[in-house]
C-alpha cells in the first residue's frame, strides 16, 4: 500500500483500486483507522483524539490533493505524495 504522507509519527496510505466511499488509511502505532475523504468520519477503526485531530487538521488542508490521489489509486497509477502536517 502506498504511503502517501506521513507526519508525527502518522503515516497515511491509500491502496490501489480500493472500494468506495473514497478514504485513506492511518497508522498510529498500534492504532488504525479508514477515514473518509469528503466527511473525515472514521469509517473503520479507531484513533486518539490526539492523533484524529492532527489527521483532521492535516486532511482538511490537503482534501483535493487526497481526492486526485484516490483517482490516481483507483486507476492504479502512481500516486502523488502530499506534504506533510509540521
Amino acid at each position: 500500500m502506498p504511503e502517501i504522507s506521513r507526519f508525527f509519527g502518522i503515516v497515511v496510505q491509500m491502496y490501489y483500486a480500493d472500494h468506495d466511499p473514497p478514504h485513506f488509511h492511518v497508522r498510529y502505532a498500534e492504532q488504525r483507522a479508514l477515514i473518509a475523504i469528503e466527511s473525515l468520519a472514521i469509517l473503520r477503526g479507531n484513533l486518539s483524539p490526539r492523533a484524529l485531530g492532527l489527521v483532521t487538521e492535516w486532511a482538511t488542508l490537503h482534501r483535493a490533493e487526497l481526492m486526485q490521489d484516490w483517482v490516481l489509486a483507483r486507476a492504479e497509477a502512481q500516486l502523488n505524495p502530499i506534504e506533510p502536517l509540521e
